[in-house]
C-alpha cells in the first residue's frame, strides 16, 4: 500500500532507482565434462536418461502381486533390477516409462512365470541385494541389448526358452 502524499519521509525510505544488471555475456561449452552436441556419452554404468523416470516406481507397484519369487528373493531386488531394463526401454524410446516397460523387464528376467530353470538361476544370482547397490543394477540393466529392448513383451514371452540370444553374456 503506497504511503499517502500528506506524510512526511526520510530521505533514506525514498524508492531508489533499481540496479541495472549488464547483459549476460556468451556461454560455450568449454570445460572437460561439458556435452558437446545433443548425443549423450553411452556404455556400461553410465544409465539412461529420460523424462519423469521416477514414475515407473508406480508402475512397479502395480506388479508386486504378480511377481513370482523363489525363496530368498526379495521383491525389492527383483524391483529395482528390473527398473534399471524399464527405465533404459523408456530412454530408447525417448519417453517416459509406460507399464509395458517394466512388462518386459519381469518377463525378461523370468519374474512374471514361464522362465527356464536355467534363467531362474541365473537371476536369482544377478538380482541378489540388487535394492542396495547401484552397481548391480547397471550390471543387470547393462546385460540387455537395444535390439531386446526394441521388441513387445509378448516377443519376449515368446523367446523366453531362448533366454539367452536376449541378452549379453553375463561378467
Amino acid at each position: 500500500m503506497s504511503q499517502p502524499e500528506y506524510v512526511p519521509i526520510a530521505s533514506t525510505a525514498r524508492v531508489r532507482p533499481a540496479e541495472r544488471l549488464p547483459p549476460a555475456r556468451p556461454w560455450r561449452a568449454e570445460r572437460p565434462g561439458d556435452l558437446r552436441g545433443p548425443d549423450r556419452p553411452s556404455g556400461p554404468g553410465l544409465g539412461a536418461p529420460g523424462p519423469d523416470q521416477g514414475y515407473a516406481l508406480k508402475l512397479a507397484r502395480l506388479f508386486a502381486d504378480r511377481l513370482q519369487l523363489t525363496e530368498g528373493e526379495r521383491l525389492d531386488d527383483a524391483t529395482a533390477g528390473c527398473l534399471g531394463v524399464a527405465l533404459r526401454r523408456a530412454a530408447l524410446f525417448g519417453r517416459a516409462p509406460v507399464v509395458w516397460d517394466l512388462e518386459l523387464a519381469f518377463t525378461l528376467w523370468g519374474f512374471l512365470g514361464g522362465a527356464p530353470a536355467d534363467l531362474i538361476a541365473e537371476q536369482v544370482k544377478l538380482f541378489l541385494g540388487a535394492a542396495h547397490d547401484y552397481w548391480y543394477q547397471r550390471a543387470i540393466a547393462d546385460r540387455v541389448p537395444d535390439e531386446t529392448l526394441q521388441l513387445t513383451p509378448a516377443q519376449v514371452r515368446d523367446r523366453l526358452q531362448d533366454w539367452r540370444s536376449l541378452m549379453r553374456p553375463g561378467r
